[in-house]
């Protein structure tokens, strides 16, 4: 059974719902969760890729769902954003570059779209008047050695301090974390199921003790859905998911298959991290998720509606320690979800 975040439902009934990424995978689905669950006043879908969006159109019709808009746009481009989130209520912003070994060769731009886009975001949200902006963060962002995870920790950073400087304005800001999701475009399992459907006879890996969070789209909906009734402002909310050996995947996938060692490719980790031992202190533990605090925030005056308590210790929550792992039939459930 796959656990269930949707621990709180937030109300969107009648909300103006911004999406920035909003052809990606997770904007695909996250649009089809406020579809069929809510109706909004409308859903802003802005993204740069007009090929992404005339194929989303076609599946969420503006013609069959009045609400929906598609915006083209760049979160680099400041007067843009500003303009297109007039009379926006809620931001989730699902917009990067994530692609780790790009990222490497290309820094400018990565740099262009994570981080500076992160600050336009947050003026442009200010300056409107927007009520809630939960932006999407990555395990990568954790003590990173590659740059995807520095720009990503950078914009975790800008979220959260901008609660600091938005004075009287009613905008909060905060930030949900987690790891892999399961098939998600350029993820490691459909580039398994597509050479075990050209019918390799080895499948290829970077580190035979190499370990991953992992999580379903569904469950990442979700997650963002309930974390959007339990914001603030400035907490960074980690999910308790289970951990998984990529060797015991590729056998997941296909029992008996050989594997082979290629090295580590550069910028990648041989386990993901999602709370430091620093970070642990300032952490309230709740049933299916732990809360990151920043500073400014007492751990013992944190309260959510829900039974919830400091950690008080200092731990480590990583791919590697994790007491939650995968077994090959969990893990065919999360692939069909």
């Amino acid at each position: 059974m796959l656990k269930n975040f949707l621990i709180k439902t937030p109300d969107l009934n009648d909300k103006t719902i911004f999406i920035t990424g909003g052809t990606g995978s997770f904007g695909n689905a996250f649009v089809e969760a406020l579809i069929h669950n809510y109706t909004p006043k409308k859903i802003i879908v802005f993204s740069r890729d007009e090929l992404k969006q005339y194929e989303m159109a076609q599946k969420f019709p503006p013609s069959k769902y009045d609400f929906m808009r598609y915006f083209i746009g760049d979160v680099r481009d400041y007067s843009r954003l500003e303009m297109a989130l007039r009379g926006v209520d809620i931001v989730i912003h699902a917009a990067a570059l994530k692609h780790v070994p790009i990222a490497e060769y290309n820094p400018y731009e990565c740099i262009n779209t994570n981080v500076i886009g992160a600050e336009n975001l947050v003026r442009a949200s200010l300056r409107n008047g927007v009520q809630q902006v939960l932006a999407l963060s990555t395990d990568k962002a954790v003590s990173p050695i590659n740059l995807y995870g520095a720009s990503k920790l950078a914009a975790e950073k800008i979220f959260i301090a901008a609660n600091n400087i938005r004075g009287s304005d009613p905008t909060v800001f905060s930030v949900v974390r987690y790891g892999n999701v399961v098939g998600s475009r350029g993820s490691v399992v459909p580039f398994f199921n597509k050479l075990l459907e050209s019918g390799v006879k080895s499948l290829p890996i970077t580190d035979n003790e190499m370990t991953r969070f992992w999580i379903t789209l569904p469950q990442g909906v979700d997650f963002v859905l309930s974390n959007l009734a339990l914001m603030q402002g400035g907490e960074i909310f980690v999910p308790k998911i289970p951990s998984m050996k990529i060797t015991d995947l590729a056998q997941a996938m296909q029992p008996g298959i050989d594997t082979h060692e290629i090295g580590i490719r550069p910028g990648e980790k041989l386990h993901e991290c999602m709370i430091t031992v620093d970070e642990a202190v300032q952490t309230v533990e709740l049933s299916d998720r732990y809360t990151i605090l920043p500073s400014f925030i007492d751990v013992n005056s944190w309260k959510c509606g829900f039974d919830s308590t400091p950690l008080g210790k200092r731990i480590i929550y990583s791919s590697d320690n994790n007491s939650e792992w995968l077994n090959s039939d969990q893990l065919k459930k999360m692939i069909a979800a």
